[in-house]
């Protein structure tokens, strides 16, 4: 897997799980996640907050395996415009 085909993946998905991550490139969760370093330093993804595990409550999740990564489309600048005033 190269850093291409992640970013391809996490762009066609959005949002994704650290676990599908490991699952669809069948790699292990902390390469994935040293890849995922690089695109997140790039300001092209980002991590998730997740309020609970899985949903269930039972806390038997890995927190680690639970973290959702995003793709960022715009490397956080947002465009916002001129106001101008109109002189009579």
């Amino acid at each position: 897997m190269i850093l291409s085909e992640l970013r391809d993946y996490l762009k066609q998905n959005r949002r994704v799980h650290l676990a599908d991550l490991s699952y669809h490139f069948d790699a292990d969760p902390s390469a994935i996640q040293g890849m995922l370093e690089k695109w997140i330093c790039k300001g092209r993804v980002r991590i998730v907050p997740v309020s609970s595990a899985c949903g269930t409550g039972c806390s038997k999740c890995d927190p680690a395996q639970i973290q959702v990564y995003e793709w960022v489309s715009s490397r956080g600048k947002k465009h916002i415009p001129v106001q101008t005033e109109e002189k009579l």
